[in-house]
């Protein structure tokens, strides 16, 4: 089972970069992508079920802004889109497939970075999005949590740590929130499980020559339950052609649906 997760900044963007061209050679089970920025209205047949796959939604109500999706080769046993909190849900950021006893989730974590109102909103978002994550770790079904969680988590994860520690992103509270994830809750970053080397990231800012000189974020994860993360078998960033400004995360799992 081959799962991909990406934030496309912009369906339509990545799909014009040669994102779903790319996307046939992939031989991937599910695809789990973030900020859409697009209503499932106004995008094309072959963006909403590109190749063999379907796809399954949660928009933002905001045109334009956020959202999250999964394409899958396989039909789903349920779909669940929201969180069930208003204020969350109308961001577009949470949508779940059941497939047996497995579940995989496309999600979208705030960024705080545009200001305190922002930041404040992401802090809201982790709060009652934790004990979510609890019950999930005790339902008894294997889960895999794919998308951008807008926070890296160890000095490791980003190539400027000294100069971002008050920054969105590395703040002391976001990364002892993501250690419990981990620690208390048993959950297991499954990319950190197989790959420990530095200078690993998924985003990379558009200012400057961050990319070019690979100063990066790894932001965007696979966060899996044990039982799913133990069967991982190989790991890869994908960073030879650029469809966003964050890049493809590809897990491979001995697991068939």
């Amino acid at each position: 089972m081959r799962i991909i997760t990406l934030n496309l900044n912009g369906v339509r963007s990545a799909a014009s970069k040669g994102f779903f061209q790319w996307l046939k050679m992939q031989d991937a089970d599910l695809v789990c992508v973030q900020e859409l920025k697009a209503q499932t209205s106004d995008i094309t047949a072959e963006i909403l079920a590109p190749d063999s796959y379907h796809g399954y939604f949660h928009c933002a109500e905001k045109r334009g802004y956020s959202g999250v999706g999964i394409y899958s080769r396989h039909e789903p046993d349920n779909v669940i889109e929201g969180l069930g909190i208003p204020e969350i849900d109308a961001e577009g950021r949470f949508i779940r497939l059941d497939f047996g006893h497995l579940s995989v989730i496309s999600i979208y974590f705030p960024s705080g970075s545009s200001g305190e109102h922002r930041q404040a909103a992401k802090f809201f978002f982790m709060e009652r999005f934790f004990p979510m994550l609890k019950k999930l770790a005790d339902c008894g079904s294997e889960i895999i949590l794919c998308g951008d969680w807008n926070i890296a988590h160890k000095e490791i994860d980003l190539k400027n740590w000294r100069s971002n520690q008050k920054n969105s992103g590395f703040l002391p509270e976001e990364r002892i929130w993501l250690t419990g994830v981990f620690q208390e809750l048993g959950f297991v970053d499954v990319f950190r499980q197989i790959n420990v080397e530095p200078e690993q990231y998924t985003w990379w800012s558009n200012r400057g020559q961050a990319w070019a000189k690979n100063v990066g974020w790894r932001i965007d994860y696979q966060i899996a339950t044990p039982g799913i993360a133990a069967k991982a078998n190989a790991v890869a960033i994908y960073k030879t052609e650029r469809f966003s400004d964050h890049s493809p995360l590809i897990i491979d799992y001995d697991y068939n649906l």
